[in-house]
């Protein structure tokens, strides 16, 4: 089967992938604490004939046996200088063991580190690794790629980049989700669709997971959105341990139970993850012998995403308002930051303009006197763990938004582009290559049209060039270009007559209110009545100020923007000598530093709370009642927001980060300090044999920044390495982490020797396989589900 004849069957029936092979490979032999990649490669007789077994179960995709074949993996065991030789030589070996029975997937898994915004890994340096492991599947022959397994959606992003840019080849990429339907920083199904779709993605899914019920709910909030084709690769449920050793208790038959609920979920795809055999892909090959996939009906919608939410264009039941005020135009604090690099002021205004109602926010910082790109860049990646609205970049610069698109976790808008051609030249293959839509700006070189006709030409040609590149109208925003009627009376009824053009023919439209009143008074007054009008026309964007009251309907104004008031006569008669106060914007509440420090930590802002403390104590405020009456709680709200999944990861690591700065301003000037800074001791590894340490790495982030001292002693440690270092350091906690079924029975002995030998100290356990219920069998005093959870288990267990 080669690619060509994939799509014909991907319109005929369900596509079966394969299960499991490392869980597999391990049951028939291979070691523990090896390197799986390259002992597969040295004794490629279990890999072939497990190979050889999901074909003839009815396998139609096989995957590479390289989900650790990064050299940010492969180092881990020396072999980061081996990576073209084992992911060629690997790939090789599929491709031979499946002849022409079937298609060969390059597998790549994560690099166990997190990209910026939300890791310290650099994004190119991230893309680059990726590119290293492509290059060599590539020359062992693969026929398409399976990015899977991926908990951060900017480092899947990085990988879809790496195969792009490297080959034409096809591409699937995959997410694994917890039982709340979000990745580990908190980007839910339909964001991870249409960000991974709009970049690039052939093929979209969800894998490993906590079992086939979790995932049916995963593809069914995706399938109504999805332009391409959705698979699934499900875990047999989650693992449990019976007499010693670790298995999946979801057998065949309760598996192949939901794979009518896959296919009216919409899968064109389906196969196992960890638990599953060519027993499981046999069985759902029968149960599948009648059934057809459904086909993609995506909603005719423009839709924009962040790492943790998305923004749905061209809906019946609102216009969604983009936020203005990320603009130094006017604005000499804002200007100022900017030129000093800080961004306290941009994320005021992300803050408060999402607060107020804003879904998009624009984002420029174009100002003379600084570098725009780096200022962006920064400014991107602070938004994109700051506020869950997606964002438009607004530059004039095309080398400026292919910067920020390059690195932002999402889809973006792009504000704007023209008909001019050197704009239009570079911009496009910008906006196509990074999935973003944009909004379309009805002027050529010429300069502006005046009359809605004109428009519409140059709107027609820009459309007609957009779509040699795949652009669809639900990906473009026309802006019916406001300008002000007090120059020119007819201006606001050609940019009516724009947007009901647009919405007759299919189009998103967008206008940016404040142009429209410009030299008048009461301007808000003919900016919202304008927006009502606009509306009645099909308006579903406009760039406003979020704080302003949209709801005046105003008569005078109406006849002013329609054209019926020459001049604007009866409208500055009636409204110049009245006080302007819905003009003015409401003043902030005054604000104490009390709550100002609080609002620091629960916002995440570690960039204001040092001046913030210095005020407080200026004040006459102790260190101890800062500490005990404001970071304290702020802290613990923050984790209440995390337990309601109000807050994720990115919040979670910010508002810590926020938190321990203050803490260390204050560490010096708190009262007993000898007691204070005495910090409960927590000895911390993923187990023998074990090789994943990215949810124990968060672990440790976490816990350092709640106060806690920290040894890390990496993976794959043995116990007694880990026994030792307790006693060294006097631990107060024993912190273990697994992420494998084979490798989770290596904690009970570490308990019972640490035990055996005197040691006081508490035990703590998490990781993807393991449970509650586990963790009381084994003799652990917690159990950890995730990294705020580990802090509230570490405070109960040590008193702290």
């Amino acid at each position: 089967m080669n690619i060509d004849s994939l799509k014909k069957v991907l319109k005929q029936r369900i596509v079966l992938l394969d299960g499991s092979t490392g869980a597999e490979l391990q049951k028939r032999g291979m070691p523990s604490g090896v390197c799986p990649e390259k002992w597969a490669l040295d004794n490629p007789e279990g890999l072939i004939k497990l190979q050889q077994e999901y074909i003839e179960a009815g396998s139609q995709i096989i995957l590479t046996f390289t989900l650790g074949g990064t050299r940010a993996k492969l180092a881990d065991f020396g072999l980061e200088k081996e990576v073209i030789r084992i992911n060629s030589g690997l790939a090789a070996i599929s491709k031979k063991t499946a002849g022409k029975n079937a298609l060969i997937a390059g597998d790549i898994g994560a690099t166990g580190h997190f990209p910026k915004p939300f890791g310290d890994m650099d994004f190119t340096e991230c893309v680059d690794i990726y590119k290293e492991q492509v290059c060599g599947l590539l020359k062992g022959g693969v026929d398409l790629f399976l990015i899977e397994t991926m908990y951060d959606i900017q480092e899947a992003r990085a990988a879809l980049l790496a195969v792009k840019e490297s080959c034409s080849l096809p591409v699937m990429v995959s997410m694994t989700f917890d039982e709340n339907q979000r990745t580990i920083t908190g980007t839910d199904p339909v964001s991870v669709l249409i960000t991974l779709q709009s970049l690039g993605a052939d093929f979209v899914g969800a894998n490993c997971s906590t079992g086939p019920k979790e995932i049916v709910k995963v593809i069914q909030k995706m399938k109504p959105y999805a332009k391409v084709p959705l698979f699934a690769k499900p875990n047999a449920g989650l693992p449990k341990l019976v007499e010693g050793q670790t298995i999946f208790p979801m057998e065949a038959k309760e598996f192949v139970s939901f794979t009518k609920a896959f296919v009216k979920a919409g899968v064109n795809m389906i196969g196992g993850c960890c638990g599953t055999t060519p027993e499981f892909i046999s069985e759902v090959k029968k149960k599948l012998k009648a059934s057809k996939p459904a086909k993609l009906k995506a909603k005719s919608y423009g839709v924009l995403s962040s790492s943790r939410n998305t923004a749905v264009i061209g809906t019946l039941k609102s216009t969604v308002i983009v936020g203005e005020r990320i603009n130094p135009t006017g604005k000499k604090q804002l200007q100022e930051e900017l030129k000093q690099g800080k961004f306290l002021e941009v994320r005021r205004y992300a803050q408060e303009q999402s607060e107020n109602g804003a879904k998009v926010l624009d984002v420029n910082v174009g100002m003379p006197g600084i570098d725009e790109k780096q200022t962006m860049i920064s400014a991107i990646e602070m938004l994109s763990t700051t506020t869950d609205a997606p964002l438009s970049v607004d530059s004039s610069s095309p080398d400026v938004i292919e910067a920020a698109l390059r690195i932002y976790p999402g889809r973006a808008l792009i504000n704007s582009i023209s008909g001019e051609k050197s704009k239009l030249k570079k911009l496009l293959p910008i906006a196509a290559k990074y999935g973003a839509m944009f909004i379309l700006l009805p002027i050529t070189e010429k300069g502006v049209p005046e009359t809605a006709e004109k428009r519409i030409v140059i709107i027609k040609k820009i459309f007609k060039e957009a779509q040699k590149y795949g652009f669809e109208k639900k990906d473009i925003v026309i802006d019916g270009l406001v300008m002000t009627v007090s120059s020119n009376q007819k201006a606001a009824k050609e940019t009516l007559k724009v947007i009901a053009w647009a919405k007759k023919n299919g189009f998103n439209s967008i206008i940016g209110l404040s142009n429209v009143s410009f030299g008048l008074p009461e301007r808000q007054i003919i900016n919202s009545t304008f927006f009502n009008l606009a509306r009645k026309k099909g308006l579903t964007m406009a760039i406003a100020n979020p704080m302003a009251d949209m709801t005046i309907k105003d008569k005078m104004a109406e006849a002013l923007l329609l054209g019926k008031d020459k001049n604007a006569v009866n409208f500055i008669e009636q409204f110049s000598q009245k006080k302007t106060g819905s003009q003015k914007q409401k003043s902030e509440a005054s604000i104490n530093v009390s709550d100002a420090i609080f609002n620091a930590v629960v916002k995440g802002n570690k960039e204001s709370i040092i001046n913030l403390i210095d005020s407080a104590l200026k004040g006459n405020q102790k260190p101890n009642e800062i500490v005990d009456k404001i970071l304290i709680p702020a802290i613990n709200k923050v984790g209440e927001l995390y337990d309601k999944k109000e807050y994720f990861l990115p919040q979670l690591i910010a508002s810590a980060e926020a938190m321990k700065a203050g803490f260390a301003k204050l560490e010096s000037l708190l009262e007993n300090k000898a007691d204070q800074s005495k910090k409960a001791k927590v000895v911390i590894a993923t187990v023998k044999g074990d090789i994943h340490d990215i949810g124990k790495n968060i672990v440790v982030l976490v816990l350092k920044n709640y106060g806690f001292e920290v040894f890390d002693l990496g993976k794959d440690v043995h116990e007694y390495v880990i026994i030792s270092k307790a006693k060294e350091v006097g631990a107060d906690i024993i912190a273990l982490s697994a992420l494998m079924t084979t490798t989770m029975a290596e904690m009970k002995p570490i308990i019972e020797k640490a035990k055996q030998q005197g040691l006081k100290c508490r035990f703590m356990i998490g990781g993807a396989v393991v449970t509650s219920d586990f963790a009381q069998q084994i003799g652990a005093d917690g159990y950890a589900r995730d990294a705020y959870e580990a802090v509230k288990v570490a405070k109960r267990l040590t008193g702290k």
